[in-house]
C-alpha cells in the first residue's frame, strides 16, 4: 500500500486571515471569560475529584484555548493570496480560470489547500485539475488523469 505525503500549505484569502481574526477576538472577549468564571464557581463546589460541573467547564475551558491557540498559530504562519491574474497572465493561486472540457465550461478559482470548497468552483492548487492548471495560459490546455480516462481542459481565460 502506497503512503500518502500530507501537504500542509499555509496559503489562505485575505477574507479567510480575517475571520480567523474575528473568531480569536471572538473567542477571547466573548466565550473564554464565562468558561473561565465557570471554571472557578465550579472548582469552588469542593471536592475535584468526584466534581463532573468542574470536570465539563475545565474541558470547555481547554477547548475554546485550544482553538485560539490553533488559530493564531494559523494567522502568524498564513501566506496571503493575492486574488487575480499576475503580468504573465499565468494560472495561479488567487486567479479564477475559466476552462472547457467535453462541451461544458466551467470556472474555478484556484486557492489553497484550506480554503477548497469543488461545489463554489474553489479548487486547490495541489489538486489535479489544479495542478494541471498551474502556470497555463489563455488558449493553452491542461490534461488531468481521472477514473474514466483522461480529460483536457481548454483554458478559456485568466482572470
Amino acid at each position: 500500500m502506497a503512503q500518502t505525503k500530507k501537504t500542509h500549505d499555509a496559503f489562505l484569502t485575505p477574507a479567510a486571515i480575517q475571520r480567523m481574526r474575528d473568531e480569536i477576538l471572538r473567542l477571547e472577549k466573548k466565550e473564554r471569560p464565562p468558561a473561565a468564571e465557570e471554571l472557578r464557581r465550579t472548582a469552588a463546589m469542593g471536592d475535584l475529584s468526584e466534581n463532573a460541573a468542574y470536570s465539563y467547564a475545565k474541558l470547555q475551558l481547554r477547548r475554546i484555548n485550544n482553538r485560539i491557540d490553533s488559530l493564531k498559530l494559523r494567522v502568524a504562519n498564513a501566506i496571503p493570496i493575492e486574488s487575480g491574474v499576475g503580468e504573465d497572465g499565468r494560472v495561479r493561486i488567487g486567479t479564477s480560470v475559466t476552462v472547457r472540457a467535453g462541451g461544458r465550461e466551467q470556472t474555478f478559482e484556484v486557492v489553497g489547500a484550506q480554503e477548497t470548497n469543488p461545489l463554489r468552483g474553489r479548487i486547490s492548487y495541489l489538486s489535479p485539475i489544479g495542478a494541471a492548471l498551474m502556470g497555463k495560459k489563455k488558449g493553452e490546455g491542461a490534461t488531468v488523469a481521472t477514473a474514466f480516462g483522461e480529460v483536457t481542459y481548454e483554458i478559456l481565460g485568466v482572470r
